[in-house]
């Protein structure tokens, strides 16, 4: 793998981790965003990570520069994807988005290129449409953190070729992820269990059941969650937890409606830990202890 191009559409939180996972298994990156400021952004988070790696004795020093160096940040899509053999969309959770991504660089990426989406819940088969080779585009969809996370969703949408899928868990073993393969639903299998969860927890909130801090303290220490269902919604942000929840009550029916509290939070502009406010409010990236919704 380590002579092959990859490219990583979206410089957010997603993007930078998925940037960083190919990066230390030496894989070249081309990172895009239209947004330079966001690229530089995730430059210095990547920077970050890998510094914390050489701390704690993961990585050498040497690795950590040539981690960085790898990733070249551009703000030219048809440049950033040209030759790729492997691009990783990780944009707005847009279906009209993503199919304009997929419409620029099809021409331009290797002619056995697969062209791979990040999607937490929209289809494959209808972002892949937008490809004159449908059977090369299939979902793969990793988990935040990604330096952190194992897993790796591969989803075929209705066109998917199997030697695609094959390809996909190869590059995931590349980087030490476990992968699992979803044939094409709303939501895959994750992101549908999920959304319900998170969805729930912001019925309890708005109710009254029990505090923000109660509610993800129940999942933490009762069900053995890593992180609450609150805390985990502010750190994928609302807006896009909010976009899942629609999708899904549209395909899936009533069970996904999304709760108002999330759709006022939205308009209210806290979208979560990524502006500083969501459930909780955040300085300097960490939760203010106290400041959940519903605390007494």
């Amino acid at each position: 793998m380590s002579a092959k191009k990859v490219t990583v559409v979206g410089a957010g939180i997603m993007g930078r981790g998925i940037a960083h996972a190919f990066a230390v298994k030496g894989i070249p990156v081309a990172l895009f965003d239209v947004n330079a400021a966001a690229l530089d952004a995730a430059m210095g988070n990547i920077s970050e990570i890998v510094t914390g790696a050489v701390k704690i004795g993961k990585l050498t020093e040497k690795q950590a520069a040539e981690t960085v160096s790898l990733i070249v940040p551009g703000t030219d899509l048809a440049a950033s994807a040209a030759g790729a053999d492997l691009v990783v969309e990780t944009a707005s959770e847009k279906l009209a988005v993503k199919i304009e991504i997929i419409r620029t660089i099809d021409p331009v990426v290797a002619s056995d290129a697969i062209i791979a989406t990040n999607t937490s819940a929209l289809s494959i088969t209808e972002i892949a449409a937008a490809s004159a080779d449908p059977a090369r585009v299939a979902g793969m969809h990793f988990f935040n953190p990604v330096h952190k996370m194992k897993l790796v969703e591969i989803i075929r949408g209705l066109a998917t070729d199997e030697t695609v899928v094959e390809r996909l868990k190869a590059w995931s073993e590349a980087l030490g992820k476990t992968f699992i393969v979803v044939n094409e639903a709303p939501g895959f299998t994750t992101s549908r269990m999920s959304a319900m969860l998170g969805n729930e927890a912001m019925y309890m909130l708005e109710s009254g059941v029990a505090s923000a801090e109660d509610i993800d303290t129940a999942l933490r220490l009762g069900l053995g969650h890593p992180m609450g269902p609150l805390e985990l919604g502010d750190m994928t942000g609302w807006d896009t937890r909010l976009a899942v929840l629609q999708y899904l009550h549209q395909s899936l029916g009533e069970k996904f409606r999304p709760c108002p509290l999330i759709a006022k939070m939205v308009k209210a502009g806290r979208t979560g830990r990524k502006v500083g406010h969501g459930v909780y409010k955040y300085e300097n990236g960490s939760k203010v202890a106290g400041s959940g919704l519903g605390s007494v």
